[in-house]
């Protein structure tokens, strides 16, 4: 009986100094996991922030030969005033001809003035003084014409570069066919396309 009364006693005694310690170190390795787990979290949360409020402050880049080229955050201060267009290079009546194939519309971006004198896809060198452009499949050397239909305004260019590698953009400018139908202000803008038959 007396024994029996001993074993009730001892359930209701505290831990012994060995569990408590045992019970105290594996509550700190607990706290300290769980402190690592929230910084790494804490860590990926502002890695992920910092690449997201970059990429909103990266300029849309295009691809010019090997090079690359700014289309969207250019400050207009910054083109050179030799891209304007020259009077003798002034597009046609932006009305087709029988000799132009419609071949859609999308939307246009240009190239800025930091690559001139870079290599195209054709094997020219970039001017950006030029009536040129970009496209995935023309063949080079095709002429397009380019109209903007928010003003009218169209621009025969050459295709001598591969592009655009943005998005869903349809044609990549120089900044003088930019200038010619009103794209440099925006950046970009939606244009018609139309092939010029020889």
């Amino acid at each position: 009986m007396r024994e029996q009364q001993h074993d009730n006693t001892t359930d209701h005694t505290l831990p012994t100094r060995r569990e408590r310690l045992r019970a105290f170190t594996k509550l700190k390795s607990q706290r300290q996991l769980l402190t690592g787990g929230i910084a790494i979290f804490g860590a990926a949360a502002l890695t992920l922030g910092g690449a997201l409020w970059q990429q909103d402050q990266t300029p849309d880049v295009v691809k010019l030969g090997k090079g690359v080229a700014s289309v969207d955050a250019q400050p207009i201060a910054a083109l050179d005033p030799v891209a304007t267009v020259p009077s003798d290079t002034t597009a046609p009546d932006p009305t087709p001809s029988a000799s132009e194939s419609p071949i859609g519309s999308g939307e246009a971006s240009y190239y800025g003035n930091e690559l001139t004198g870079n290599r195209t896809a054709s094997g020219e060198i970039f001017d950006p003084s030029r009536l040129t452009a970009a496209h995935r499949t023309l063949p080079l050397g095709s002429e397009v014409r380019v109209t903007n239909p928010n003003n009218g305004r169209s621009v025969v260019v050459t295709i001598n570069d591969r592009g655009p590698f943005h998005g869903n953009r349809v044609i990549d400018l120089s900044t003088a066919a930019a200038s010619a139908i009103g794209l440099i202000r925006s950046g970009t803008g939606r244009v018609s396309l139309a092939l010029l038959m020889d």
